[in-house]
């Protein structure tokens, strides 16, 4: 038995009384998930196990730490606007924040728009969003940039980082970069540095077409370069002048 259930004082039942109402109150918790599924034509959603358990007296009075059960079909959260989203592969054991809905949600996750409540349920653990990105201190993540804004991998070797006060976009992938377009439009200089053991610092598999001069070792090699050495004959000219 509680002891405040022995002391004859309305306010300690009022408190009593609204801490059991609250109890019942599901706003928000850490949750790790458990299974991601994503189909054509549905909604990615996924399954998350609460990370905090609950206490729940048992008939002989004690106190018994219980876990949370199995949160099932969550709709998760992808930054989205405007036709355009950032989505990301979402694995088991990932930490998250479930946000309870204060009203029931089905009507509206079946069919979108306004809808009529489906229950007249109320923070209810059945009505849960996943936020992802939320880390406990086991599982923080290091090095976070203070200055840039990165798209990264957990451990920092892939990374897209952009600079405002540089004004600078820098990608670092170490397993390379594949452009699948038809067409690339570089409107400044660009200069390519063969920083690592390659032996072609620039290759091209295609025909090529150039507009203006082409240079190589400081030598023009475009339509109007001449050869020094040149004789009438079958012999071959001498180099580039």
């Amino acid at each position: 038995m509680d002891r405040r259930e022995r002391v004859n004082d309305p306010e300690v039942a009022l408190r009593e009384a609204l801490d059991g109402y609250r109890a019942g109150i599901w706003t928000a918790l850490p949750g790790i998930v458990q299974s991601f599924q994503s189909a054509p034509g549905r909604s990615p959603t996924c399954s998350v196990q609460p990370a905090i358990k609950m206490q729940v007296r048992q008939l002989d009075g004690t106190i018994a730490s219980v876990a949370l059960p199995l949160l099932v079909d969550c709709p998760v959260q992808f930054p989205s606007g405007g036709n355009c989203t950032l989505t990301f592969p979402v694995a088991p054991g990932d930490e998250c924040l479930v946000v309870f809905a204060s009203r029931c949600i089905d009507g509206w996750w079946q069919s979108g728009g306004v809808q009529e409540q489906a229950e007249l349920r109320m923070h209810d653990l059945s009505d849960g969003f996943v936020l992802l990105g939320f880390r406990s201190v086991p599982r923080a993540l290091t090095d976070v940039s203070t200055a840039t804004a990165q798209l990264r991998s957990d451990d920092g070797t892939t990374y897209v980082d952009l600079d405002p006060a540089g004004h600078i976009v820098k990608v670092k992938a170490p397993g390379g970069i594949v452009l699948d377009t038809p067409t690339v439009t570089v409107t400044g200089v660009m200069a390519v540095q063969n920083a690592g053991s390659a032996s072609t610092a620039f290759s091209i598999n295609g025909n090529t077409q150039f507009t203006g001069q082409v240079r190589a070792n400081g030598k023009r090699i475009d339509d109007t370069h001449a050869h020094s050495g040149v004789q009438p004959g079958s012999g071959n000219s001498g180099q580039v002048i």
